[in-house]
């Protein structure tokens, strides 16, 4: 068995040496962490980013209404001559509900032919012919535009094929309303931003950038949005969004 001899001088002095320079380099990495830490916390904490919002009610005040007449025959010279005669049934309603002559634009009629098939095979036969035409109507009374596309069954009763796809409203003061709904925005997110500093002790600076968001047009009851931004046109009532990302710079 071996007994356990004593270090001598030199080797008690190099181990010393190296427990030493161990514990300065640990303190020094430890040390260089903390200020990386500290720098770290620094720059993600002297700016926060805030979203704000605002919104106001709009009712439309231009409507656009497209309706397509169709009619088939066995010949094109019956489809295109019932067409006809269809749209002046359809004018005719239009204008005894109170629709401007001038404001009713009739396009051009278009034709197509229904071949005939044999087990997914063309015969070369000709089953009849289709012919239409659309009507557009602008005007600026919604609620009279409203009562037509809702009693239009009275002219489907009599025989003619009205293809309604409802009117389309529209609001013409959007460029008016979108400054003040983004001031408003601002004010918005200034108050969120304070609200949030304050809850943890900081001070809500200056603006560092402002990044408005695209005007969302829905309906009243609606909760949708899109990165484009949206314009329903199916009601006449409806709510106008805006949004605006803050940053200010925190203290």
């Amino acid at each position: 068995m071996e007994s356990n001899k004593p270090l001598d001088t030199k080797t008690r002095a190099r181990s010393v040496t190296a427990i030493t320079a161990a514990l300065i380099l640990a303190v020094g990495i430890g040390y260089g962490l903390s200020l990386v830490g500290a720098g770290f916390a620094s720059r993600s904490g002297n700016a926060i980013t805030v979203t704000g919002s605002a919104k106001t009610s709009a009712v439309a005040d231009n409507v656009v209404w497209v309706l397509n007449v169709q009619e088939s025959s066995p010949r094109v010279s019956s489809a295109v001559s019932n067409v006809e005669k269809s749209v002046v049934a359809l004018t005719a309603y239009l204008t005894k509900g109170g629709v401007d002559q001038a404001a009713i634009e009739a396009g051009g009629i278009n034709t197509y032919a229904t071949p005939e098939y044999n087990n997914g095979n063309p015969t070369g036969r000709i089953l009849s012919y289709s012919a239409n035409q659309n009507v557009t109507v602008r005007s600026t009374d919604v609620a009279m535009i409203k009562t037509l596309s809702n009693g239009i069954g009275s002219l489907l009763q009599t025989g003619v094929n009205v293809n309604n796809y409802g009117p389309q409203y529209y609001v013409s003061n959007l460029a008016s309303l979108r400054p003040k709904l983004l001031a408003e925005a601002m004010v918005d997110a200034k108050l969120r931003g304070v609200s949030i500093t304050k809850a943890v002790g900081s001070t809500l600076g200056a603006v560092v950038s402002v990044t408005s968001g695209p005007v969302q047009v829905t309906t009243p009851d609606s909760v949708d949005t899109s990165a484009g931004g949206m314009y329903d046109t199916s009601s006449i009532d409806k709510t106008v969004t805006v949004t605006v990302s803050v940053a200010f710079k925190v203290s």
